[in-house]
């Protein structure tokens, strides 16, 4: 059963994974990630019954979104940042998500090495996962994974991009608040920045103000603020602000944590915070039916055959890519649902 289930034999079956899950075991948790990251048939069906299981058990976290490019300090803040959380009592898991080698597929960073500290923490619980080459450096479970956490009675959900800079709305259109570090020194940077990550910050953070960065930072600051004054907000509770903070020695995060249970009242108390994630779980509904429907057109023999002889053609310049979708548009009613 445990073979064919993906679950170790201590659990089972789902049921009972789903209820040490539930219980805040810890390797259960790692044990029902690893079974809804797999691809394989027969573990989806046992992730879809473990998922009903525990769906009337979520929603209760506040989840974070944190993004930067590489070299601002993305994992040392969450390590000082997770550890004051759970200084308070909280309950932290961070979804940290790594790089992926394009050799093995695996993660490349370690993130478990990357939070030395918080990873000790037994109120933490860090889960590194490959990105695997997804858009935006999410992976494509993260939503299952962040509804995992929240039924082992985690408190705060910490989601960390790559921050490659491909597309942070995935993180952002999945997660409750949403933070962008920066770096100080804006001056030139700013230029290049993207207009759009400004528009769905929720807060931006200029870290590293310590030492010789504090005015540099507080210069830098300055410069975003003005720069969001010129954007329209996402949200007319909410006006994004700025502050800077030093996630080395553990400076301005308490205000950053202040900030976030700010924008948590302010948007629960609009009705903003329940539409939002209705809205997005609707939106992830519509990107699993579209990874379904193109994992039923590739794997079934005939059309997946169709679809190889047609990208060869499409790469050899003998037909248009519109024309190559038509001719499979035109099998698909030959292949039903099998």
């Amino acid at each position: 059963m445990g073979k064919k289930t993906g679950i170790r034999p201590a659990y089972k079956t789902p049921e009972l994974l789903g209820a040490a899950v539930l219980d805040g075991q810890r390797a259960a948790l790692a044990r029902a990630i690893t079974l809804i990251e797999s691809r394989n048939p027969e573990h989806r069906k046992s992730a879809r019954i473990l998922l009903e299981q525990i769906l009337p058990h979520t929603g209760n976290a506040i989840r974070l979104g944190i993004t930067g490019v590489p070299g601002v300090g993305k994992s040392t803040t969450i390590d000082t940042f997770g550890r004051q959380l759970t200084s308070t009592g909280l309950k932290v898991a961070v979804l940290a998500v790594d790089p992926s080698s394009t050799r093995t597929g695996g993660s490349i960073l370690g993130d478990k090495t990357r939070m030395e500290f918080l990873s000790r923490d037994p109120r933490a619980f860090i889960r590194p996962s490959p990105s695997a080459g997804t858009l935006g450096g999410v992976t494509a479970r993260t939503r299952e994974t962040m509804l995992l956490c929240e039924a082992a009675g985690y408190d705060v959900i910490i989601v960390e991009t790559v921050g490659i800079g491909q597309s942070e709305t995935a993180v952002a259109n999945m997660v409750d608040f949403f933070l962008v570090l920066m770096l100080p020194g804006a001056g030139d940077e700013l230029q290049g920045i993207k207009k759009g990550i400004l528009e769905i910050a929720d807060l931006i953070a200029v870290n590293k103000a310590d030492g010789d960065g504090t005015s540099r930072a507080t210069a830098a600051a300055a410069d975003y603020r003005s720069a969001l004054h010129i954007l329209t907000p996402k949200s007319t509770t909410w006006a994004p602000p700025v502050m800077t903070i030093s996630g080395m020695h553990n400076e301005g995060l308490d205000d950053l944590w202040q900030e976030i249970c700010s924008f948590r009242d302010q948007m629960q108390a609009s009705g903003e915070w329940y539409d939002n994630r209705k809205i997005q779980q609707v939106s992830w509904m519509q990107q699993l039916l579209e990874e379904r429907l193109v994992g039923l057109v590739r794997d079934h023999p005939s059309i997946g055959f169709l679809v190889s002889e047609l990208e060869n053609k499409v790469r050899a310049g003998k037909i248009p890519a519109s024309l190559a979708v038509d001719q499979i548009m035109m099998n698909l009613p030959n292949f039903g649902a099998s």
